[in-house]
Parts: C-alpha cells; structure tokens; sequence
C-alpha cells in the first residue's frame, strides 16, 4: 500500500542521512584539530640574534568593556603597519594583531632603544592626542603584546597569608594579563612610556655541531614613567636610564602639547620551564581548591536530589501503581492520589505546538555545542594560546548542531499532531538565533559609534549571516524533514476528547514560585564556577578549568533532570495536566538566578559606571540568560517527557 511504501521509504533515506550527518561532525572537528595551534605541537625554535617579533594585540579595560587597537592611540609605529589575518572567535573578541616598531632579538640584551626618535627630536603629542591618552589612562586601559604567540604578562608580588616571619621571606607571584596604559596620582594623568621587558628562554639539547636552539617560554614587561628631562641620551641616539629614586613621571597635561619619548629595554634570562609548560605560569590559580570544595558541594545537591526522587520514586509510584493495577478496590484507590485521574489528558496538546517544538529544537542545538565544545576543550585542543579558537569552534558547531535541533523539533511537532512542518523548521532556525542576532546587531551599533575594535565589521556580518542561512537553516529543515517522517513519540495512553477540569490549585503550585524552587538547586551546583566564567569574560582573565567545567556540566545536566521530574509528579498529582510548557519555563529557573548574579556580579564586582559599558554588560548578560534558560529548559522536559511515558505506561488502564 502506499502508507507502507511511504514508510519505507522514509527509513531508507534516513539510513542514508545519518552516515552524512557524521562525516560532516567528524570533518568539523579534524577541521578544528588541524587549524587550532594544539599546546605542544609546534614550537618555534631560535638561534642567537634571530628576531622575536613583538606584536601588540588590543586596549582593554574592564571599566568600559570597550576594546580598541593599538594604533589608536599615538604610539610610535613602523615603517609598514601589517595586521595578521584573524579568525572569526579574534574578530569576535576585537583582537586586531598588528606588528609594532620595538626591535627584539633572541638571546640580545639591549639596555635602553628610544623608538620614534626622527631628526634627534623627541615624539610630540598634540592636544587633542594628550586628551585622548588621559582619558584611556582615567578608563584603566591596559595594552596586550604578544611574543612569539606569548602573553605580555606583569609580574605581582603579593605577600601570603603565612605567619609573620614567613610572610617576610615568601611572596605569593601573580601576573596580570597586559601591562597598564598609566596611573593617575592627585587627578594628574602620567603615561607609561618605557618598557623593560624580560624575556625567558629554554635552552634545548642540541648535538656538539649544531647551532644552539632557544625557545620562548615567558614574556614579563615592568612598565615605567620616566619624564624627557631625566632621560639621557648620547650622539649616537642611544638613551641611559636614569636612577629610579632621583626620576621623575612623564606627566600628560590634556589641555596642552606634550613632549615624550618612547623607550625599552630588553634582558634575557635562562629559565629550566620547557615549551611544552610555558602557559603554565599564566594559568597558575592559587584557589583550585576551590573547584573541588565546587565539585563536592554539587555532587552532595544532587544526592541529596537523588535521594528525594528515589523516595518518590521507588516508595510513592510503586505503591501507587500496585494500587492501580489492582482489580478490585479501584474505586477507593482512584479517590486516594491524583496523577492517574489525569491519564485521559496528559498527553493533550499544549497551546502553540510549533512556538514549544522550536525553542526545544534550539535547546538541542545548544546542548550538543556546549557538550562537545567543553569535551574538546577539556582535552586541551582549545586552550587560551589558541587566540579565538573556543568562539569560533562554538559557532560552527551551533551552525552543524541544527541537524539535531531540526530533527529533535520535528518529531516532537509531529507528536504534538502539528501539519505545517515547513514552517515549523524555518521558526525552529530562526528564532532563537534571530534573537541573538538582533540583540547583537542593536549592541554592535553602540559599539560602532564607539570606534571599538570590538564592533564586528560588516564583511563578518554578512560572513555570518551567509553561515546561518547556507549552512544552519538547510541542515535544520533536512533534521525536522526526517524528524517529522519518522515515527511520532509512542504515548501510552489515549487522549479524552474532552477535557477535563482543573481543579482549583494550592498558591504554592504557582509558575513563578515553582521556578524559584526549582531554580535553587541546579544554581546552587554551579555557581562557584559561574563566578570564574563571568571574571574570565569580563574581566579579561584566563579560563582553562574545562576539565573542571565538564564535571560541572554532568553535574547541572542531572540536578535539572532530577528537579524537573519531582515538580512534574507534583504538578499531576494536584490532577493538573498542563506540562508541557511550565515543565519548559520552571526546568528553567535556574537562568533567573543567573541573571540575579550578573546584577549582583555587576553592583559588586565591576567598577562600570558609563552607559554603553552598562549597556552592553547587560545585553550579553540577558543573550545568556536567554540561551541558560533554553539548555536547561530543554534537558528538564525531555526528562519530564520520559518520567511521564514510563509512569503511564506502568498502569494498567480500563
């Protein structure tokens, strides 16, 4: 019959689109692991006197979350200005790498270089450039170099929390990513202009004929104010420090010219840190316990979440369903409990099938991304000395996910008995991400009026619209066609035609109050690491704990699932059967106490005063409050989902 016919051949292209589906997965990721610098694999070798090219990378400063390049301001440049061909995750984060004029060379020491110094004059700075450089200096900018893919990193000496004596002879060594622009002292504004860098190398084995190989391991600046009067400078255009105690700040008045002169110094040192360990010391954290004292309180949530569904569970169902299956007595079993009463609506459609099936298809999409972008990290292929590598891996795997989120969205749109497929796949593609995308254009428009290297440019605009709609939307609607094809969802019970009254509900079954209560928990397992993820997005620090963050993950993915399982019994035995969207909304609860952190991280944490910054602070907060809220959302009613087929399909109905 052609029912039959129809059937088979749905299964027949579906064995054939699944082996594409992989091979494209498996292509991404041997794409990712060939053009990501994997840690280890590629160092560079020097011999003596080879350059080291020093390239500076962007401004930054946590105070206007504006980054901007580093020609913005009047430093010296040099005779050619090259930019390096950046990936979409460095143009994304506004890195605009650029070469600059300072002169390195392996194993050289130089003791004081003026650059910029033409016709024996030093380097003049009009007013309006002094006024712009104030107002950096006023902002806390910090500028970032790179050596040889290496950090510029200063180094803090902080002293321990030891008992006296020790504390004088031990420091606790930070080092803050970057070196600051200036410092202000009695609201006079005093510019950084010479720079001693101190560069580390690993001196490598060689055999008794060859030239000595070195390597990079670490790139430590100590930034200084020295004032043009103090410096000396001889016929040849060399300069001479002056003695630190008898100098004086270069000062930057804004409100008239200024004259400076720029100078570095470079030392070499031996260091026994191999290639393979040079990022060690910039990721070094002196609170990993803190993770673990994370990971323990998380696991004991969820056991203490595990322990309350099993007392549901195995204690509450099963002496219901004893009860029910029972032939006789069943009159005064069906008066004692409430969620089998519901059995002839439970599965009835909700409002706005197609709205409820796309945003669950786009929380499929978002979960596949994250699991496999913090597996791919954890095993080291995404570490920070690959610049941009995490966002540009998060974006195409969302672009290829949709495969998942199509067919996920399509099935679940044909068991809800929806018609319209084509549409349901073309909201399922762009609905979320038109949210996303429309929030950041309307940001990225503040942005560009700021003249900040953070503002994508329009050529990556339209590069990513190309990719949303020739490369995710087609992969969606070929998921939900497959998905709508196959097989709805087997329901173990039938629908009534009519349904049944709701009862009058307790205040505490309210929707708002059950995404409080359901919220708490899966928050409350991961919030010590929230902490780390919102310092590292705004504060410009490092964040490698993605062994740490998989755990974590494991951890919110079954603390969701738990939670939302008890609130679904709950919800049914008070004999209301409208699931479908409060599961969705209450599993997500937890993103309200993301946001209330992000406006308790901003009140606290940061020192953000202007609008745009505020602006944009609470922009992105909200796109991750949105996309928090999808994920959890989506693994709560799915498990929802399987707890009510199970459940139902356990009792015996008439």
């Amino acid at each position: 019959s052609a029912v039959t016919r129809r059937a088979k051949m749905a299964s027949a292209s579906e064995k054939l689109i699944w082996p594409v589906v992989w091979s494209l997965i498996l292509l991404l990721i041997l794409h990712g692991v060939s053009c990501f610098y994997v840690p280890g694999v590629a160092p560079i070798n020097f011999h003596q006197n080879d350059p080291v090219e020093i390239k500076a990378v962007k401004l930054t400063s946590s105070r206007t979350q504006l980054p901007y390049e580093y020609y913005s301001l009047p430093f010296c440049q040099p005779d050619k200005i090259t930019y390096k061909a950046e990936n979409l995750g460095e143009v994304l984060r506004g890195d605009r790498i650029v070469n600059t004029p300072l002169k390195v060379l392996m194993h050289s020491d130089k003791k004081c270089e003026i650059l910029c110094y033409k016709s024996g004059k030093p380097t003049s700075l009009n007013v309006q450039q002094s006024k712009l450089i104030a107002e950096r200096i006023r902002e806390d900018y910090y500028i970032h170099l790179i050596a040889d893919n290496l950090p510029v990193a200063t180094r803090l000496e902080l002293y321990s929390s030891r008992d006296d004596e020790e504390k004088k002879k031990e420091k606790d060594v930070h080092f803050e990513h970057g070196y600051r622009l200036g410092f202000m002292d009695n609201n006079r504004f005093y510019l950084h202009n010479h720079l001693s860098f101190l560069l580390h190398y690993h001196h490598e084995d060689v055999e008794e004929n060859q030239k000595d190989i070195y390597r990079v391991v670490r790139f430590e600046v100590i930034p200084q104010s020295i004032r043009l009067e103090d410096l000396k400078i001889d016929e040849k255009g060399a300069c001479t420090l002056p003695d630190p105690s008898s100098s004086a700040p270069q000062e930057i008045d804004p409100s008239k010219e200024n004259q400076l002169l720029f100078t570095y110094s470079v030392q070499w040192q031996e260091s026994d840190i191999k290639w393979a360990s040079r990022w060690d010391t910039y990721l070094t954290m002196s609170d990993v316990q803190i993770h673990w004292f994370s990971i323990i309180n998380s696991v004991v949530v969820v056991f203490f979440l595990s322990g309350i569904l099993s007392m549901i569970i195995i204690r509450t169902l099963r002496k219901d369903i004893a009860n029910y299956n029972k032939e006789d007595d069943i009159e005064d079993t069906m008066e004692e409990s409430g969620w089998k009463l519901v059995h002839g609506d439970v599965f009835r459609p909700p409002q706005y099938p197609m709205i409820l099936s796309s945003l669950l298809g786009s929380g499929i999409q978002l979960f596949c991304m994250v699991l496999i972008v913090i597996f791919v990290a954890m095993l080291g292929m995404l570490s920070p000395s690959s610049r941009g590598a995490l966002m540009t891996t998060a974006c195409f795997l969302f672009m290829f996910m949709g495969v998942f989120g199509g067919f996920f969205a399509g099935r679940l749109y044909r068991t809800l008995k929806g018609h319209r497929w084509r549409k349901g796949a073309f909201c399922t593609a762009t609905l979320y991400p038109g949210v996303v995308f429309g929030i950041c254009f309307i940001l990225n428009c503040f942005i560009w009026g700021k003249h900040s290297s953070g503002a994508v440019p329009f050529p990556t605009m339209v590069a990513l619209l190309c990719m949303w709609f020739g490369i995710s939307l087609p992969l969606v609607y070929l998921g939900y066609y497959f998905g709508f094809r196959k097989q709805p969802y087997d329901n173990p019970v039938r629908t009534n035609q009519i349904p049944r009254q709701i009862p009058e509900q307790r205040w505490y079954m309210n929707r708002f109050i059950g995404i409080l209560m359901a919220g708490i928990l899966p928050f409350g397992a991961m919030f010590i690491e929230l902490f780390f993820i919102f310092s590292a997005i705004w504060e410009n620090q490092f964040y490698y704990l993605f062994g740490f963050l998989f755990l974590v993950f494991i951890i919110l993915v079954v603390s969701c699932s738990q939670i939302s399982i008890v609130m679904v019994y709950f919800q049914l035995c008070a004999e209301d059967y409208r699931w479908w969207w409060r599961t969705f909304l209450v599993s997500g609860g937890s993103a309200f106490y993301v946001l209330i952190y992000a406006i308790f991280y901003f009140v606290n944490k940061l020192d953000i005063v202007e609008f745009i910054p505020s602006l944009l602070y609470f922009g992105y907060t909200a796109l991750m409050v949105l996309s928090f809220w999808l994920l959890t959302g989506t693994i709560g009613f799915y498990a929802a989902y399987m707890f009510i087929r199970k459940i139902y399909g356990a009792v015996k109905i008439d």
